[in-house]
């Protein structure tokens, strides 16, 4: 129960530009586990990836909070 209310709390700390961070950072991890990697650095499909652009994107968004402006490599 305390576990669920520090979630909880967690979560309302988060701004919404955080919360959008999870569900392409979940994504990213699931598919690092599915190729047995702990890097995209070691994944054959790294400069072809919506997974890892979605992620990267989400970041991007996460930090510059929607002031805008592009991120390319």
């Amino acid at each position: 129960m305390e576990n669920q209310v520090n979630t909880q709390n967690n979560e309302l700390e988060k701004d919404k530009w955080q919360l959008a961070l999870d569900n392409p950072l979940e994504t990213l991890k699931q598919c690092q586990i599915s190729r047995n990697i702990d890097s995209c650095m070691k994944c054959d499909k790294i400069l072809d990836c919506e997974v890892r652009d979605n992620y990267i994107k989400a970041v991007y968004e996460s930090m510059n909070k929607g002031s805008g402006g592009g991120f390319e490599f």
